[in-house]
């Protein structure tokens, strides 16, 4: 039986560790003042009727720490892309010099600095509901198992460690926010 408790508790903490990676991605999509090619990783544009996502049609970089570029691999795909990175509301204005688009990065006001932060604590409050998911399917599985026959002691047991995962979990998230935050704060 302590073979199925264990598959319990891996399953958990695959689950946990998936809500901690989901938020990880998503906060890299939050800008936090510099400029980074991940700020631009959720635009699709128009490829020939397909929508694509950005760095499959051009190269996407960061020459300086205020300004992106878009260097497209086929120069008829530069007003799909600026067409893109507009319509995409991340308030930022490409400009195209028929050869590169260039996308300055305006510096966050403390206004946008509050949102920013309060959209990354979103974000955290997604991840924890992910954990808790997990906690809840775990200790599901776990009366699960003690209804057919594991000791009421091994399910206790079992049920402090998802919950010692639990914690472990929520606390990755809040270390994550808190840097995000600081990241965001910075001017």
């Amino acid at each position: 039986m302590t073979e199925d408790v264990n598959m319990v508790l891996d399953m958990a903490r695959e689950a946990m560790e998936k809500a901690i990676n989901h938020l990880e991605k998503e906060l890299s999509k939050i800008r936090a003042g510099k400029a980074s090619p991940i700020m631009l990783d959720g635009i699709k544009v128009d490829y020939y009727g397909t929508p694509t996502p950005l760095n499959q049609v051009g190269s996407v970089s960061a020459p300086d720490p205020r300004l992106l570029t878009v260097q497209p691999w086929e120069k008829n795909m530069l007003s799909h892309i600026e067409r893109a990175i507009i319509g995409a509301n991340l308030g930022l204005n490409p400009s195209n010099d028929g050869q590169l688009i260039r996308i300055p990065i305006p510096p966050l006001s403390e206004e946008r600095r509050k949102a920013l932060v309060k959209q990354a604590s979103s974000e955290g409050e997604h991840a924890r509901v992910g954990v808790r998911a997990a906690r809840k399917g775990a200790y599901d599985e776990i009366k699960q198992l003690v209804k057919d026959g594991l000791s009421e002691d091994e399910g206790k047991r079992a049920e402090s460690n998802v919950e010692d995962l639990t914690k472990k979990y929520n606390e990755s998230v809040d270390k994550h926010l808190k840097k995000k935050e600081e990241e965001i704060m910075t001017v």
